[in-house]
């Protein structure tokens, strides 16, 4: 009942943390990008073309109205969902569901409300740059709770699920088609492509900065006569595993344990105060680290290579594929008998 509570528990504070990301996105592209008239990359850039597309036409009475962002992003991710529903995962599913809707409505709700509201109205790039840098800090809070916002991430998810093509590189094409298209729908100047360029390179920075600084870990190593101690103070307290090993000090030819411990960087404080609080003569070495994977840190991604792949790449390689063992029948047992019987003779 405990751990269902728990698991519970997670879920929710993961779509709490998942709504407040993607409120940052909206926020930013609204208020910051959208009204710069920049075509970024993403289905917020594709939303953006139809808008400006529809608005200069409504403004010569061919059409009823401009097309809110936030009614394109909804329309195409929902048809783009469908297509992939029985390529890619339930579980992207449902999550991608929930992020493209949430987001889609805020940014339908966000739009009219800067539409007239220039924030920074002197400083072009100054509004590019703080635009991109609040939606890759909402993006990545996304992508850290197992959320998805949708858009080239469902092109994406079904490209790797039947080619060799990789997730990023799918993505980066589809944003640099999305961004090339404001040139040809809208006649922008390359100066205006670049600045739309700029505005993605710089979201998926941040994106990264955002991921890859709660992901980062950092190794202890501790010498101190209170080991034990420490070692259960870590345990208990920072609920951190600990790992002892034998050694020699060279100058003073004593034995000494030596623990060694992993956490995530954010965690380093603690286990600071906790050493600290036990043995303040303690010698204490931080170390960072480049990828920790087990458990309580990140899992191990690697897919597995398929049969004909094996065989293909052994094929190419020149070496001979195994032979499988014989299968024993009556018949072959009894030669193999009649044989053993002729070589005792």
């Amino acid at each position: 009942m405990t751990q269902k509570r728990n698991k519970l528990m997670v879920g929710v504070r993961d779509y709490l943390f998942i709504i407040i990301g993607l409120a940052l996105y909206a926020f930013g592209f609204s208020a910051f990008i959208l009204p710069q008239k920049v075509v970024m990359g993403g289905m917020a850039g594709l939303g953006s073309v139809v808008f400006f597309a529809t608005q200069r036409i409504a403004e010569k009475g061919a059409f009823p109205w401009a097309i809110p962002v936030g009614v394109t992003m909804y329309v195409v991710n929902f048809i783009l969902l469908v297509i992939a529903f029985k390529i890619v995962a339930r579980t992207f599913v449902i999550r991608t569901l929930f992020g493209m809707t949430v987001l889609s409505v805020m940014i339908y709700l966000f739009q009219p409300m800067f539409s007239n509201l220039n924030i920074l109205p002197d400083d072009h790039l100054l509004n590019l740059i703080l635009g991109s840098c609040i939606m890759g800090i909402g993006i990545g809070t996304v992508f850290i709770h197992n959320g998805s916002s949708g858009g080239t991430d469902i092109v994406a998810a079904m490209v790797s699920k039947v080619s060799n093509v990789t997730i990023g590189r799918t993505m980066m094409m589809c944003d640099c088609v999305i961004v090339g298209s404001a040139y040809f729908v809208l006649g922008y100047s390359l100066g205006e492509i670049v600045y739309g360029l700029l505005v993605t390179v710089l979201t998926g920075y941040m994106c990264d900065l955002v991921i890859n600084s709660d992901r980062q870990a950092v190794q202890f190593t501790i010498f101190s006569k209170k080991w034990e101690a420490i070692a259960k103070a870590v345990n208990v307290e920072a609920n951190r595993g600990c790992t002892a090993f034998n050694g020699m000090g060279c100058y003073s030819h004593q034995e000494v344990k030596m623990l060694l411990v992993m956490c995530r960087r954010i965690e380093a404080v603690s286990i600071y105060r906790i050493i600290k609080s036990i043995d303040d003569d303690a010698f204490i070495t931080q170390t960072n680290v480049n990828g920790v994977y087990g458990r309580g840190f990140d899992q191990i991604k690697v897919k597995k290579k398929k049969k004909r792949q094996q065989e293909k790449e052994m094929a190419m390689s020149g070496a001979a594929m195994p032979t499988p063992a014989p299968i024993a029948t009556p018949q072959t047992a009894e030669v193999q008998i009649t044989e053993a019987e002729e070589i005792k003779a």
